[in-house]
């Protein structure tokens, strides 16, 4: 086994699946394993022994839901990328997997290629936005106020209007990119390609989202935005005011 290979982590109760997996991403030069329920899949990710670089997870797992591992993952500031592949196939089910994290979504049936290509897309994505975070790290906001609101992002410790508030790991990461883009107006594209690590061409109501819950939190007023604007068909703007 080349310890030098990237490492999958498969999350798949339906063993004739994942062995199938396992095998054809073990034929394109991955290191792959498998594993078949939420609580192993986070023992697996958490241990560190063998860090994980891509997790490909179905949502309908015993005892614990694919949306709540890749919840977990996020909350504790795991960034690896996270493909859903479910036979699920609602507008709501994309948009809940969206809301807790993962980068992109795959219904099965599916087409073998495509799930290879999608897996090498996003890991080169997430090696792309890596490099980018690391050149920019030493120049990197730690404490930043604004309207009513002061934020920490070494210890997520975030006070808006006297009160302390929580944020998922997605929304502060999201808030960062804002706060460091103060003032540019950016591209729905550039928004999920620098922070989903997605191409920007896939059709996401994601972001919308994630800005609908920072007006909820920051806001004075939701409905009526004077912090995170956005630019009808330009993109979204963060003012500072």
């Amino acid at each position: 086994m080349n310890k030098e290979a990237q490492h999958i982590l498969v999350v798949e109760d339906e063993e004739h699946l994942a062995i199938g997996i396992k095998f054809n991403l073990e034929a394109e030069g991955f290191r792959v394993t498998a594993v078949g329920n939420g609580p192993t899949a986070l023992k697996t990710i958490e241990s560190k022994e063998d860090p994980v670089d891509l997790v490909v997870l179905d949502l309908m797992l015993p005892g614990m839901s694919g949306y709540d591992v890749c919840e977990r993952l996020r909350e504790v500031g795991e960034n690896m990328p996270v493909l859903i592949l479910s036979a699920r196939t609602l507008t709501e089910d994309r948009t809940r997997s969206f809301d807790v994290g993962a980068n992109q979504f795959l219904t099965k049936p599916f087409e073998l290629d495509e799930l290879i290509s999608r897996i090498k897309n996003l890991l080169a994505s997430s090696s792309r936005v890596s490099r980018q975070n690391d050149v920019a790290s030493s120049n990197s906001i730690v404490e930043y106020e604004f309207a009513d609101s002061t934020i920490n992002f070494d210890t997520y410790q975030i006070m808006v209007r006297g009160k302390q508030v929580r944020l998922t790991q997605l929304q502060i990461k999201v808030l960062r990119y804002f706060i460091e883009n103060e003032g540019r107006v950016i591209p729905r594209t550039k928004l999920l390609e620098d922070v989903w690590g997605m191409p920007g061409s896939i059709n996401t109501r994601a972001p919308d989202q994630i800005i609908r819950q920072l007006r909820k939190t920051f806001e004075p007023d939701p409905a009526n935005p004077i912090h995170f604007l956005t630019i009808r068909d330009a993109g979204y703007r963060f003012i500072r005011g």
